[in-house]
């Protein structure tokens, strides 16, 4: 079996064959890839993986960059690291029933306290005014016609 053969079986660059052939696990970014890698190449040649493990652990022991497993959370984590790494925990079933009873329970306080309050009076903060109409044009408006004044006993 050649190198691209084992690549189309375990789906592992050809690069990243050779430099598990020949040693060179600098080329990978953590550890935990070289694991999975000589994991999974391990077991497509029917290879003891539990046996290789501990070699590679042996040999990652001598190596300066990957002796130490990379930090899982960063350093310099902000609250929003620190919101989404939460929120990625979380069982989504559960919270959609939650998120939609929460909904409810504030469009319910939103609903009541709506029924509940007085509306505003507009004029309340209007101080007295003077009733002016507007200037009336000739044509706009009929003649209200007079009532006959009735004699007075």
């Amino acid at each position: 079996m050649d190198i691209y053969q084992a690549a189309e079986i375990t789906k592992i660059k050809t690069d990243h064959l050779r430099a598990l052939e020949s040693g060179h696990f600098e080329v990978f970014a953590a550890p935990v890839y070289v694991r999975g890698f000589i994991r999974t190449y391990a077991t497509m040649l029917k290879l003891d993986p539990v046996l290789l493990m501990k070699d590679l652990e042996a040999e990652l022991a001598h190596s300066g960059k990957l002796r130490e497993p990379a930090p899982l959370m960063p350093r310099n984590q902000g609250p929003l690291d620190f919101l989404m790494l939460h929120l990625s925990r979380m069982n989504w079933r559960t919270m959609v029933v939650v998120a939609s009873v929460l909904l409810f329970v504030a469009l319910a306080v939103i609903l009541v306290r709506n029924r509940t309050r007085q509306p505003a009076n507009p004029t309340q903060n209007l101080g007295p005014a003077l009733y002016q109409p507007k200037p009336s044009r000739p044509g706009e408006t009929l003649p209200v016609p007079q009532q006959p004044q009735q004699p007075k006993r």
